[in-house]
């Protein structure tokens, strides 16, 4: 039985092996309408049991936002029927999920100050749907079960159980909707991914920058790199100061092609 289960396993690591938008070799053994499955009864739970912000103006600019950066994306997720919810939650945070599913917390608007710097956000939690991060997460979850059982219960979100681990695999919190962190490489890989999205978009990629150093006045600065799986703010920010030049290039053809966003709060 030992034997079986590890051929069914290395059969399901051999066909489910991807490559990420930055080439990098992964395990994503769920198909995409699963992983939408997921995404959508998460988010679903989340909008009945957290508070959600009905300004009129937050949620137009939160939207206008987030409707530029998934103009950008690969036709598949572009062709989405994407929905935003902006929850009233003071942390600054924000998620995307596999299916179309945009959170904002408003504690996020305290610290991203303009357009371009939530575009940043945006862009980077929409980079973790588009690169599978979660698929990843919830895979390498599934492959730590006896012979995957939790792979085939992961679908039924009614099954406690398994739900925090599918939620967690999300990148979510399942009891209060507080956001886990990925790990250091995918962080920045969302990094990397969500600074061509904002770019493309027509946002101004130097405010990505600017972003993470208010980010890091917040207090996210005092974790030491090798205790977090976020990337130390200094780090991050030279990562991000390094693509800045191909980034800006991306910037300048999108405002030549017309895209110049003009999102207001």
């Amino acid at each position: 039985m030992k034997k079986l289960v590890l051929a069914v396993l290395a059969t399901a690591v051999l066909a489910g092996c991807k490559t990420s938008p930055t080439g990098r070799t992964q395990i994503a053994l769920y198909s995409d309408q699963e992983m939408s499955q997921m995404g959508q009864q998460s988010f679903a739970d989340m909008k009945k049991n957290q508070k959600i912000n009905n300004d009129p103006a937050v949620n137009a600019y939160v939207k206008c936002i987030a409707d530029d950066v998934i103009a950008v994306l690969p036709q598949q997720y572009a062709s989405q029927a994407w929905e935003v919810v902006v929850f009233e939650e003071d942390s600054a945070n924000a998620f995307a999920l596999p299916g179309g599913y945009i959170g904002v917390h408003t504690g996020l608007l305290k610290v991203a100050e303009n357009q371009d710097q939530l575009a940043t956000v945006i862009g980077h939690e929409v980079g973790h749907v588009i690169a599978e991060h979660s698929n990843e997460r919830v895979s390498q979850s599934s492959m730590l079960q006896t012979g995957m059982q939790a792979g085939s219960a992961a679908l039924e979100m009614g099954n406690v159980q398994y739900r925090n681990e599918i939620m967690q695999g999300l990148g979510l919190g399942a009891q209060y909707g507080v956001i886990l962190p990925f790990s250091r490489s995918h962080e920045s890989e969302a990094d990397e991914v969500g600074l061509d999205l904002m770019a493309k978009a027509g946002f101004n990629p130097k405010e990505s920058v600017t972003l993470w150093q208010n980010m890091s006045k917040a207090g996210s600065s005092g974790t030491p790199e090798f205790m977090s799986t976020h990337p130390a703010p200094g780090n991050r920010i030279k990562e991000l100061q390094a693509k800045l030049p191909e980034a800006l290039n991306e910037q300048k053809t999108a405002n030549a092609a017309g895209k110049n966003p003009q999102c207001k709060l």
